[in-house]
Formats: C-alpha cells, structure tokens, sequence
C-alpha cells in the first residue's frame, strides 16, 4: 500500500513568498521499525520536534504553506543529504569523505537519538535504507522544490522558514558569563543561505513577539539551508530554532501549561514572517 510522505497544508490563495517547513516533526512510528529498535517507544521519541508543527500550523490563514513531515526523525532525517548513509548502520555503505555527522550517527538513517543512544542492535541492509529514502525523502523534497518554485513563479523570490525545536540545555554553552539565554536562534549558515535583509525581518518579527533571539549558535542550519538557500537568486533559507521548554514538558514529551499561549503568540509570529513575502501592494491593500 501506498503511504503518504507529507503532510501538505495550502492556502486558499497565496499572498507571500514564505514557505514554511517542518522535517523533523514528524510522530508516525511504523510498527516494524518500533518492533526492530531496542529503545522503548519513549525514549525513541527524544529526536524529535515535537508539535512544531502544530505551533506552525497558522500558516496558511496568512497564505503561505505548510509542509510537515509524517515519519519521525529516528526513522529517517529529511535534513540530511539523501547520500548522508553511516556505514556504522547500513550494511554496505560507504562513505568517502569525513562527514562529523555521520560519524556522530546522525545520518540520513540515524544511528543514534538524542544523548547519542543507540537505536539498532546491529546493522540494517542497504536496500531497507533506499527504501525509507525513496517512500519519505525524495517525495518530502519534491514536493519542498515545487512549493519554492512557485514562490519564485509567483513572487520573484522564496523564503523558506526551516522549522525546528531545541532542547533547553542545548543552549546552555552559549548562556554563560551574564549572557542571556536566547530562546530562539536563527541559522543562516553565517549569511550563506540567506539576505541580511531577509534575516534581520525575521529576527524583529520573533523580537516583536517579546522573544529573545540568537543567530548561528549553536545552530547555524544543516542540509536544507545549505540546499535551498541561494540569496544571490532571491531563494533564501532560515532555520529557525525554538526552546522546548517554552511550550512542552521535554521528559514526558507532551505540550505543557504554557502551549495554548505560547501557540497564540506564534499566531502574531507567523503573521509578521508572511508579512515579509508579501509584494508591497498586497501590504498596502490590507492596511
């Protein structure tokens, strides 16, 4: 049977450039993969986003889509190179240069979740590997080139909003000596994926919204952002990263007190990153 990849949300009309995407929160565990893996279904859990699309999910009310993973990171890692194979996991693989996610097991097929715990007892074949890319990724990835396609066809530009979460102790190096902890940090890859422009807009829209914000540590973007943003073509490309502890209870991995509200502000968010694709005229006209 046919499964589906992705989930696709449109607008009834789109007013913007901005794309909005979410590869790592996906929470569809096949059961032969929760059969295959020696971690509880848990603990499994711990790779990923969880609910990011869910705080995203306004974005086509200001007409800009949304594409949202189904499979969870653990199974397959929509933000990594579709040759990123760890030969350490996939049976046959080989890699030719030194890749520190790979050897971190954190390939296309991970290795590893969170705390670097192991998720196989040994290796998986090849052709299982293909598989899981050729069902998820290829498909997640079509379906991300044509909605900035027709950006680019509609608006003369695209500005893919790369959507992640962190982990609230992932941040705690760079919170030290009196500075304060941002609680969201934009990854431009140190401006190669995207305008100064571009990048400062999205900043003040998360400022607006009363939130602290960081850039490019400790995450400056992985393979999406490098794939996808071209600012010399008008593509550009920001991952955006959100403190969990914001919105969900990271242990139990479930939405906290503060996720209706917290969902609420990142409606005014969203608005104002919509705002930043719109044509000039269209702005206007809403006034």
């Amino acid at each position: 049977m046919p499964v589906d990849a992705y989930r696709l949300y449109r607008p009834e009309r789109s007013t913007t450039s901005v794309v909005f995407s979410s590869p790592h929160s996906g929470r569809e565990y096949p059961w032969a993969f929760l059969r295959q893996t020696v971690l509880d279904e848990h603990t499994i859990r711990s790779s990923e986003d969880a609910f990011v699309d869910m705080l995203f999910s306004d974005a086509p009310t200001h007409g800009a889509p949304l594409i949202a993973a189904i499979a969870p990171r653990a199974y397959i890692d929509l933000n990594r190179a579709a040759d990123e194979l760890d030969p350490a996991l996939v049976a046959g693989a080989r890699s030719a240069t030194h890749n520190p996610r790979i050897s971190a097991g954190l390939g296309v097929i991970p290795r590893v979740v969170a705390n670097a715990r192991a998720i196989y007892r040994g290796k998986i074949a090849q052709p299982e590997a293909e598989a899981r890319i050729d069902t998820y990724w290829r498909p997640y990835h079509a379906c991300l080139q044509g909605l900035l396609d027709e950006a680019q066809a509609g608006f003369g530009e695209s500005i893919l909003i790369d959507c992640h979460s962190m982990p609230r102790d992932a941040i705690d190096t760079i919170a030290t000596g009196g500075k304060q902890r941002p609680e969201v940090v934009l990854g431009d890859r140190f401006g190669a994926s995207a305008g100064p422009e571009v990048v400062e807009r999205i900043e003040a829209a998360f400022r607006s919204a009363g939130l602290r914000v960081g850039r490019n540590a400790p995450f400056a973007g992985a393979y999406i952002t490098k794939c996808y943003g071209r600012p010399a073509h008008r593509q550009h490309a920001v991952q955006v990263e959100i403190d969990r502890s914001l919105y969900m209870d990271e242990a139990a991995i479930r939405p906290n007190a503060q996720f209706a509200d917290f969902r609420r502000l990142m409606q005014s968010v969203i608005a104002d990153l919509a705002e930043i694709g719109r044509p000039r005229e269209m702005s206007l006209a809403a006034e």
